[in-house]
């Protein structure tokens, strides 16, 4: 079973799609990142999975049923755009205003075991406008797991947080899957900082999903390379081009793509008087990858 199925999903506003017969697969217990440019009909896919939007045509499925299913839509907790909190309230009032609107029971177990899943069970008592970004964004995600749902969906969580915010947001959104059986739906443009989390991906444009893989499939599609340094690099770069087809300087490297043998590079360049002060062998990654894939649905 998955935990979302779309298909031919459409949205339009003033006649121009937002959604335009969008098809999705998000598997159980998955982290699934959302991938596309500002404007590409993400967060219009996200709201329209919540039910804050009315599609025009198609279908979302949840667990297996109508997404409008009551029975399923309990089993969803979403953060989209901001947590729409009091300022003045304490992170404890907040949290205590969300469980009683969803009617649930024991409600103070529910907020500790909320605020100790996103480490915040010692800053319950901070008014919400004293806390940090990375803060807000802790107590946002915390009400959207209040009832303890099976699917969690997050809009941009880690935009303009620091490094060390995007590493505890890393692994709360890993505790939550592997913890707690949750399946997550995010969207982000910090590709890098999706990559250490997904299993999943799904690339969106202009209303339409280009592409969904998982991790490990974009893992074996990725090109390999090989990056080095030389004291001279537009010699070195010149010499390696008369062996090898695909040589670019990119990021204060050579990199020859296709190419992972270090060894007969390094051979190659002594030989012809150049000697190697750094060298490794890379994959492309997401970031690389969707620029790339991007680039190729551009020229067609």
């Amino acid at each position: 079973m998955n935990a979302i199925e779309i298909r031919n999903l459409s949205k339009s506003f003033r006649g121009m799609y937002a959604v335009d017969h969008l098809n999705m697969t998000v598997p159980v217990g998955s982290i699934y990142g959302f991938i596309g440019e500002n404007g590409s009909g993400k967060s219009t896919t996200e709201k329209l999975i919540c039910g804050h939007l009315v599609p025009d045509s198609g279908n979302i499925k949840l667990f297996g049923k109508d997404y409008t299913d009551a029975g399923v839509r309990v089993r969803v907790g979403a953060l989209i755009e901001n947590a729409g909190c009091f300022p003045n309230s304490s992170v404890w009032d907040n949290l205590m205003m969300q469980a009683i609107n969803l009617g649930l029971s024991n409600r103070p177990d529910e907020i500790d075991r909320v605020l100790k899943i996103v480490r915040m069970e010692d800053s319950a008592r901070i008014k919400f406008k004293s806390c940090s970004l990375g803060m807000k964004q802790r107590i946002g995600i915390a009400m959207a797991l209040l009832g303890d749902p099976a699917l969690l969906i997050l809009d941009e969580p880690i935009n303009g947080l620091d490094t060390d915010g995007m590493k505890i947001m890393r692994e709360i959104l890993t505790d939550i899957t592997h913890n707690y059986g949750c399946t997550v739906l995010i969207s982000s443009h910090i590709l890098g900082e999706l990559e250490k989390i997904a299993t999943h991906y799904g690339i969106i444009r202009q209303g339409k999903m280009i592409q969904e893989l998982s991790a490990q499939d974009m893992d074996s599609r990725a090109r390999v390379f090989t990056s080095l340094k030389t004291k001279d690099m537009r010699g070195a770069k010149t010499i390696l081009q008369k062996r090898f087809n695909n040589v670019r300087e990119e990021d204060e490297y050579i990199r020859i793509y296709d190419i992972d043998d270090t060894e007969s590079i390094v051979e190659y360049l002594i030989k012809n008087g150049h000697v190697v002060s750094e060298i490794e062998k890379n994959k492309v990654g997401l970031e690389e990858y969707y620029i790339e894939l991007m680039s190729k649905k551009g020229e067609e």
